[in-house]
């Protein structure tokens, strides 16, 4: 009992000292703040994760042809924002009050499959 407590503390403290730091990185990754989808122009459109210049100037079209924006999800009328997409912006986007957001956020990217590797059959 007496060598396994010391062993039992030490990866107890391993633990905690590397959830903190998983933790630390997390919050730093993620800028934070808003952006308002009917008052945003295109560079502050293009903050959003998954939203370039093109789809920054769909939404501004789309929002000059059919008016603001009602609710959040009424984004999914713009042709490149499907379910997906929506889901990353979601909390990143508002319909009234001020644009917030300064820095880019950048979604995650899914890993590369592995490419099946082939032998050689002589």
């Amino acid at each position: 009992m007496r060598k396994s407590l010391p062993i039992f503390t030490l990866a107890l403290v391993l633990m905690a000292l590397s959830t903190a730091a998983f933790a630390d990185a997390e919050s730093v990754a993620a800028p934070s703040g808003v952006v308002n989808i009917n008052a945003a122009d295109a560079t502050q459109l293009s903050l959003l994760p998954r939203v370039g210049p093109k789809v920054a100037e769909r939404i501004i079209e789309y929002r000059k042809e059919n008016g603001p924006f009602r609710k959040t999800s009424d984004l999914m009328q713009v042709k490149g924002i499907g379910v997906k997409t929506y889901e990353l912006l979601a909390p990143h986007i508002v319909i009234d009050g001020k644009t917030t957001l300064s820095s880019k956020v950048r979604s995650p990217r899914k890993p590369r499959a592995q490419k099946p590797t082939t032998t050689a059959s002589n």
